[in-house]
């Protein structure tokens, strides 16, 4: 049973660099009060991926957008990932040449723009969304959203940690340095950067356990009555 009952069409936003822990938090929001999550970064990994597949040129966006077509068709955005005819495939997605991919294709303001048509649509019924624009361009009228960061360092430590349980052999040093070019990427961009909503609840995790950022977010949603307890 879920400890927490929200409101009808409750839109929660997640924002944050990577690492930040937006989609552990995201997920572990959800269990509690009962909607589904959506990990926005999972749709650009998964076009990301479909381009490395069919060995399409990941820069150019006219080719993209082609692909984009066709493997929108055959995929399920899901709470607990991306399905393709019936297979979770979000494990294949983490990986860092996929990561890699799903950032240069983030950055087509054409690419964003049919993929935001499908965020919004899903959304409609109530979800938790993470992402890096949730709170600014996908869901500006969210009743709730949260900015999360955390040192660079801490944030390359979390990542690095997920990629070794996923088999990776990637250094920290290496990883350290990802990020910091995905910080970069993110912000840089010119449609869609990544940024806080100005209605944004900003948290800090440096030093904070994940049940701490989970329980402090449910208490702000109690208090503006956006849930209340089962």
């Amino acid at each position: 049973m879920n400890a927490w009952i929200p409101v009808s069409g409750l839109q929660i936003a997640v924002d944050g660099p990577s690492g930040s822990g937006k989609g552990t938090i995201a997920n572990l929001l959800a269990n509690a009060i009962g909607l589904p999550v959506l990990d926005t970064g999972l749709l650009y990994r998964f076009v990301g991926y479909s381009a490395m597949r069919g060995n399409v040129t990941i820069n150019e966006e006219i080719a993209i957008l082609k692909l984009l077509n066709n493997c929108i068709q055959d995929m399920q955005w899901q709470s607990g990932g991306i399905f393709v005819g019936g297979e979770n495939i979000a494990d294949r997605l983490r990986k860092e040449d996929v990561a890699a991919a799903a950032s240069c294709v983030a950055a087509m303001p054409e690419v964003r723009k049919k993929l935001l048509h499908v965020q919004q649509d899903i959304a409609k019924n109530g979800c938790v969304m993470d992402g890096r624009d949730i709170g600014t361009v996908v869901l500006p009228d969210a009743q709730a959203k949260f900015f999360l960061t955390a040192s660079l360092r801490e944030r390359a430590r979390r990542r690095w940690a997920q990629l070794q349980g996923l088999g990776g052999e990637v250094s920290l040093e290496a990883t350290l340095n990802e990020i910091r070019e995905r910080d970069r990427q993110d912000a840089e961009r010119t449609h869609s950067p990544l940024k806080q909503a100005q209605d944004a609840v900003s948290i800090d995790s440096t030093t904070m356990r994940i049940d701490e950022v989970v329980e402090r977010m449910l208490a702000i949603m109690a208090r503006r009555q956006l849930i209340r307890a089962s």
